[in-house]
């Protein structure tokens, strides 16, 4: 198999522990170059991680000889261009959720890629965790039989650098980030669901920005029609008093339950009783996907999270936040 060698675009936060050393474990796979606009942040993060090129020039990181596939770890602002540079130059894209802004950059970005024959994946990692891949295989084996309905709960308070306007972090800026919080962590969770239960077929929502502390949406509401006539319900708020973190998936003989972001065992309960299931994340958490991306690239496998997946999460969001209050 062959040694896929990898270029970051956007070395921040995220790629200190979740991705950025998946690259460097992952089997077949090196990172050669990261690339940050601040040359000295490009520089600082090359030297700890040990890798061995660092560029402050996009395009000087896309057309690198040494680079065969490049991960796009900005701001969703940014991922349609630099995936649009990465197509035109013959780089296979591994790029950051949300996929895009919105529904229509992501379309822009699966058929530049498809044009130039260029693979496009994107970061719905928990698409390859084990403990959301026990949740798939207890709703593929029935269970808790036919499913029914879905109940999705998420709140939690606003964070402390978002009570002042000067401190804004880029998830709550519209323009940066395609919307707020919802479209940050929402996106996990329905990108799960499609994973398992296939297409939404039909949305509605409301999303209002309730505090006034920041631009974007601070409360979405939701219900969603599966193609296979499973309903789904869902509240995200983000100005809460307290937190919660809840799926539950209802069938004709049980129900499930699990957090997304949390650790909190998977729960099982049926007439029989409840049974819990409990993993562990992995210490880079994007390392089975990146694994996956991998081995799909070097044909012995498939990925489970493309751009054609992604845009229809993408998709779901816009319905529910074109009601804008």
């Amino acid at each position: 198999m062959q040694t896929i060698h990898w270029g970051i675009i956007g070395c921040g936060d995220v790629t200190e522990v979740k991705s950025g050393p998946g690259f460097q474990k992952a089997n077949h796979s090196s990172l050669v170059a990261v690339m940050r606009r601040n040359s000295k942040l490009a520089k600082d993060y090359a030297l700890r991680h040990g890798v061995p090129k660092w560029y402050d020039d996009v395009e000087a990181l896309i057309h690198d000889p040494d680079v065969d596939a490049v991960y796009i770890a900005t701001p969703p602002a940014f991922h349609k261009a630099y995936t649009l540079l990465c197509a035109q130059a013959g780089k296979p894209v591994y790029v950051e959720k949300p996929m895009a802004l919105n529904y229509v950059e992501c379309q822009e970005m699966i058929q530049a890629c498809q044009n130039a024959i260029v693979p496009l994946f994107v970061a719905y990692y928990r698409r390859a965790l084990s403990r959301f891949l026990q949740v798939k295989h207890l709703i593929d084996t029935q269970a808790i039989g036919e499913v029914r309905f879905i109940n999705i709960t998420l709140f939690q308070p606003l964070a402390q650098q978002e009570l002042n306007s000067q401190t804004l972090p880029w998830r709550v800026i519209p323009e940066v980030a395609g919307g707020g919080h919802f479209v940050d962590l929402a996106s996990h969770m329905l990108d799960f669901l499609d994973y398992v239960f296939g297409p939404i077929r039909y949305v509605q929502g409301f999303a209002s920005n309730q505090a006034h502390k920041y631009p974007a949406e601070d409360i979405v509401t939701g219900t969603f029609l599966f193609d296979s006539g499973i309903h789904g319900v869902g509240t995200w708020c983000f100005t809460s008093f307290d937190k919660m973190d809840m799926t539950e998936i209802v069938g004709s003989e049980g129900k499930l339950t699990y957090s997304t972001f949390d650790n909190q065992p998977i729960v099982l309960t049926t007439s029989k009783g409840s049974t819990e299931f409990s993993y562990d994340y992995p210490p880079h958490i994007q390392q089975p996907l990146i694994q996956a991306v991998i081995d799909a690239l070097n044909g012995v496998g498939s990925c489970p999270s493309t751009g054609e997946s992604a845009a229809r999460t993408s998709w779901v969001m816009d319905q529910m936040l074109k009601n804008m209050d």
